[in-house]
């Protein structure tokens, strides 16, 4: 995990100065830096990154308006840091393909610490791909887990590395009823102390992939007052192939 390549973008220098100096003390080496959100963007139109932490609030690009197009070089985890703590902000920072939300002020170990927990899901996802074939067939989509692709009617869908794990977990446990808590636990690897709405924004995201329509899902559902399944059409199975 200590080789990998991680990104910093803020622009406010003495954040990106202790980030950078609370990494290497944790072992990381492979970290570039930046201010502004165009000279960021470049960087990764040219390199591969495993990790990006973001600050919302920048000069010129802000990280909401370049995070969609960094969306397009990976799919590794991108987490926002931002002084905005509302519910909004929030939901557009996971709406634009942010996989994490960290409000400043904040605590630099706790910010390494999630950064870990990230690369840890998302290398994990990575290795997939070098173990046999588990294929999910499922009504109009279907989800190859060793190749990290969703394909809904015969069009393959990009999925941000949060979402693919959460459908992943629904498909591995079809017609399992799971609380906002249990899917927080079980994807993200970390209990959650606040009703936030990181698993619902989350699960908004699958139904805009896998669900005729989203607001009338058919796949997966809410149980009222107890929580999310994935339900499999009458007469299959998962397809684990």
């Amino acid at each position: 995990m200590k080789n990998v390549n991680i990104l910093i973008v803020d622009d406010e220098r003495a954040i990106v100065d202790i980030m950078e100096t609370v990494l290497r003390k944790e072992g990381f080496s492979h970290i570039d830096t930046f201010f502004d959100g165009e000279s960021a963007l470049a960087s990764c139109e040219r390199k591969r990154y495993d990790i990006v932490l973001l600050d919302v609030t920048m000069p010129g690009r802000s990280g909401l308006d370049i995070c969609p197009f960094i969306r397009r070089t990976t799919d590794a985890p991108i987490l926002f840091l931002t002084a905005r703590t509302s519910d909004f902000d929030k939901l557009t920072g996971f709406a634009v393909g942010g996989d994490d939300y960290i409000t400043k002020p904040f605590n630099p170990l706790e910010v390494v610490a999630r950064m870990q927990a990230q690369l840890r899901r998302y290398l994990q996802s990575r290795l997939q791909n070098h173990q046999p074939s588990r294929i999910f067939k499922i009504g109009r989509f279907q989800l190859d887990a060793s190749e990290a692709t969703l394909t809904v009617e015969g069009r393959v869908s990009p999925c941000p590395a949060l979402v693919f794990q959460l459908l992943l977990f629904f498909c591995e446990h079809p017609n399992r009823i799971f609380s906002k808590s249990e899917l927080y636990e079980r994807v993200w690897g970390e209990e959650m102390y606040s009703d936030d709405n990181t698993v619902m924004v989350h699960i908004h995201r699958i139904r805009e992939r896998i669900e005729r329509d989203p607001s009338k899902p058919q796949y997966l559902v809410n149980v009222r007052g107890m929580g999310y399944k994935l339900i499999l059409p009458q007469g299959e199975d998962s397809g684990d192939s």
